[in-house]
């Protein structure tokens, strides 16, 4: 199901596919999406929530999978991956494809106010509390905390969950 508020302002070029599992895909008032965004109901039937007054510039990429709560005021700079979802690939006697994929690490859930920078890549399991900066090309694997300013390298871990 595909629910955009009438008040937000999504490019000609987003591509956003309709699922076929019945995953949700909200797009409150005030969002603002740039074109060459994709978002893909895939590896789950997780929803994509992305709140009021957020903006996701170009090239991101947003998968369904284990699901996605983008908070209000959030700011995702071009070319982020946002993937809450992970390939099985541990039995040798099967493809990565036929294993399909693992179980859920929890979503992603990105709370109210954060500045995600270009070429940052969010994984399933992933928490970003309130006011957060994530830096340009970081990976998060884990949970930062409130009004942190997260700076990484690609294949870095940022801080893991305990």
């Amino acid at each position: 199901m595909l629910k955009i508020s009438p008040n937000a302002k999504i490019a000609k070029l987003v591509d956003i596919e309709e699922s076929i599992r019945g995953t949700r895909i909200v797009i409150e008032a005030g969002v603002t999406i740039d074109s060459f965004v994709k978002i893909k109901p895939v590896g789950g039937a997780g929803d994509v929530v992305i709140g009021e007054n957020s903006y996701i510039n170009s090239g991101t990429v947003i998968y369904s999978g284990n699901g996605v709560q983008i908070g209000k005021g959030v700011l995702i700079a071009a070319n982020c991956t946002i993937a809450p979802v992970n390939h099985e690939y541990r039995l040798k006697d099967k493809t990565i494809l036929e294993q399909r994929f693992m179980p859920s690490k929890g979503g992603i859930f990105i709370e109210d106010d954060v500045w995600i920078g270009a070429n940052t890549v969010i994984c399933d399991g992933a928490i970003i509390h309130k006011g957060a900066v994530v830096g340009a090309n970081s990976v998060v694997i884990g949970e930062l905390e409130s009004y942190g300013v997260y700076v990484g390298s690609p294949l870095r871990i940022i801080k893991r969950r305990l």
